[in-house]
């Protein structure tokens, strides 16, 4: 005798409640931008950090001025970044 839709259903549910559920794997999408590109988006990105770090630091409370917050904020803001700003990566393989 031939299930009815509703039997079908139960039993793929239950089927499918007993066993894992597949897990789904998504590739990264590859990252198409030049090694140049990349370098100079990752030093806009420290710039960036660094701006917001100095507001952090001076919006920061009274008792956390001398706190290991303040000294790591200051670490960070007292980085120079201009040397790295300058530098130009090449661009290899006789594409220079």
């Amino acid at each position: 005798m031939a299930m009815t839709n509703a039997e079908r259903q139960a039993k793929w549910r239950a089927r499918r409640a007993e066993s894992n559920p597949a897990v789904m794997h998504y590739r990264k999408p590859r990252d198409r931008r030049s090694a140049a590109r990349r370098w100079r988006d990752a030093v806009a990105t420290l710039s960036e950090l660094q701006g917001a770090y100095q507001d952090w630091l001076d919006n920061l409370p009274e008792p956390l001025v001398n706190s290991a917050t303040a000294d790591a904020l200051r670490t960070i803001c007292g980085l120079d970044l201009t040397e790295i700003e300058a530098v130009d990566p090449p661009r290899g393989f006789g594409r220079d």
